[in-house]
């Protein structure tokens, strides 16, 4: 009894997975291997079992829905955008006009 999951790509289209697109599905996957990385060093510590997925359920679901949320509202390369929209800076100020003369003389 196997699963046969169909990830949708057209010609010009990001790759979509379960309604994830393009790098959301590699955040979902890291995501979930750190969740079970976490389970599994709760459990080794000596968690009782039923804390552990305490913890871990909520989380994923988290996670799954928060990823699912960046991707419905940000498209393929929207976050990666907004993340560098962040770094630009508001305004640029000059306090001398020394450099737009070093450029008028390096064009002759």
């Amino acid at each position: 009894m196997s699963t046969v999951f169909n990830i949708n790509k057209g010609v010009n289209r990001p790759i979509e997975f379960k309604g994830f697109k393009a790098q959301y599905i590699i955040y979902l996957a890291v995501g979930m291997v750190s969740l079970l990385l976490l389970f599994a060093i709760l459990y080794v510590c000596g968690f009782n079992i039923y804390l552990c997925l305490a913890i871990i359920v909520p989380a994923g679901i988290g996670l799954v829905v928060t990823i699912q949320r960046l991707s419905k509202k940000y498209g393929e390369h929207g976050l990666l955008k907004k993340i560098a929209q962040k770094r630009l800076p508001g305004s640029v100020r000059s306090h001398s006009r020394k450099i737009f003369l070093q450029l008028k003389d390096t064009a002759k």
